[in-house]
């Protein structure tokens, strides 16, 4: 006879399922912006080239720091000398944009071939007198967000070496400073005394944007954390210091190459925190790294309730509801865990790949999310198979389907509401004050269904789309 107990544990499955993702060349979309003196040169096939026009064509009129070098087939019969076609782009990237760093985005075709762009790069630097970065962001990963961990791996060997001296004052400091400048002198001695760092240094990596930075420096800054600085920076020449006795934490759960780089090769030390997604992931992750450099944190049950009770209207929609994540982008364990304390119940999270140290933290909070909100452990799928996960959403109905953008159109075509997941990638989810962000769009659905009610077409939508599935 089965048993009907809840599990009071995490389920961890595996299947073979193909990757049902974005390639990872498309992180070129978000760190060429972020890094504003960089010049990102993608160096593969016309395929490349097409995905990149599409993915990135609404800012064709932008003048992007971007280009292909498209391999053609002299150069995949090694008839072309890869060197000389290389030069001869970076000398025509540095006389019209002049960067500060050209980065080298291999694809899986220079995999196939065995094109050597360490080897090359170093000499091309010396010869041009501009960094060359190179980052083998190719389709052979699991998940497309994994191409920013592949960069910023990278970027870290390019990280200056931490000598124990204080670090240097950024731009940030300098602008904060003369602002200040105008305050009473009580005013700026007060902000002089919380900006007086009595820990080691903290770095921070995962590109956010500026705004969000900001907001997550301030919180710190509250409890009297001061950040030495970020990977990446928004100028090259800014990257921050790294090293034994210097403290490093991600703000995203895709990035563990670049955490594994920063502890074994710059010796750094890593704060295993749950990730700042949500209130309760951002009350979370500045405990823990509160308690790393032995500080009591100061007013943030207070804050977290503050920004749940702005929430209220969102979350009484979403309440009761449920949810699947089919796995596309590796946020789905930080986001069902924000869902699930938003007192919506997770059938499953699909997620292409799942390092569990990296994780550790993250999924520990889940389980304490679940077992505090007193709802059923979801299971955790990883390589799922789509076909599978079809079936098993035909069974259990969920209201929404949180999926790529390849299985959006067949399930509302199955009477499956869908959100697609790459939207949470690009929107900004971090912090205490974008939690509202991450719920207007897992409500947009449920929004869409409830106006459809009230103008009496879900029954008919329904009864026509129910049957195919």
């Amino acid at each position: 006879m089965s048993s009907n107990r809840v599990p009071d544990t995490l389920t961890f499955e595996c299947e073979t399922g193909n990757y049902h993702t974005f390639c990872p060349i498309s992180c070129v979309a978000w760190l060429y912006q972020k890094i504003e003196d960089s010049f990102f040169l993608v160096i593969g096939t016309k395929t490349c080239g097409y995905f990149l026009q599409n993915a990135l064509g609404v800012m064709i009129f932008a003048e992007p720091r971007y280009a292909m070098a498209e391999l053609e087939e002299g150069d995949i019969s090694a008839q072309l000398n890869d060197y000389v076609e290389l030069k001869r782009l970076c000398v025509q990237i540095k006389k019209n944009r002049n960067p500060s760093v050209i980065v080298w985005i291999g694809t899986c075709t220079t995999e196939i071939i065995k094109m050597d762009l360490e080897g090359m790069a170093p000499r091309l630097e010396g010869e041009i007198g501009i960094p060359i970065v190179v980052a083998r962001a190719n389709g052979l990963d699991y998940a497309f967000t994994q191409g920013e961990d592949t960069v910023l791996a990278a970027m870290a060997h390019r990280c200056p070496d931490y000598n124990g001296a204080s670090p240097n004052t950024t731009n940030q400091d300098q602008a904060i400073q003369g602002l200040l400048s105008f305050l009473p002198l009580k005013a700026r001695n007060v902000y002089e005394e919380q900006s007086v760092s009595t820990h080691p240094p903290l770095v921070l990596f995962g590109s956010l944007p500026s705004n969000v930075v900001s907001q997550l420096n301030l919180e710190l800054k509250k409890q009297s954390i001061q950040v030495s600085g970020w990977l990446p920076t928004q100028r090259y020449a800014e990257l921050p210091s790294v090293g034994e006795g210097v403290y490093v934490c991600g703000v995203n759960p895709f990035l563990s190459r670049t955490a594994t780089t920063l502890m074994r090769r710059k010796k750094c030390k890593l704060i295993g925190a749950p990730f700042p997604i949500g209130p309760d992931g951002t009350r979370a992750w500045i405990e823990k790294i509160c308690s790393v450099f032995d500080i009591q944190p100061q007013g943030l049950e207070e804050r977290e309730l503050q920004v749940w009770d702005s929430l209220k209207d969102y979350i009484n929609l979403v309440r009761g509801k449920s949810v699947f994540f089919m796995g596309d982008n590796l946020l789905e364990v930080s986001l069902a865990r924000f869902l699930i304390r938003c007192g919506m119940i997770v059938y499953e999270i699909g997620i292409p790949y799942m390092d569990k140290r990296y994780q550790a933290a993250e999924l520990a909070l889940l389980q304490e999310t679940c077992n505090q909100m007193g709802t059923l452990m979801p299971r955790i799928v990883e390589k799922p198979d789509n076909y599978n996960q079809v079936q098993r959403m035909r069974e259990l109905q969920p209201d929404l389907a949180i999926t790529g953008m390849a299985h959006a159109n067949p399930l509302e075509a199955r009477g499956i509401s869908t959100k697609w997941s790459v939207e949470f990638t690009f929107a900004q989810i971090h912090g205490f004050t974008n939690a509202r962000d991450i719920l207007e769009l897992v409500t947009r659905p449920l929004r869409r269904n409830l106006s459809l009610e009230n103008l009496g077409w879900t029954a008919l939508v329904k009864k026509d789309k129910i049957n195919i599935i």
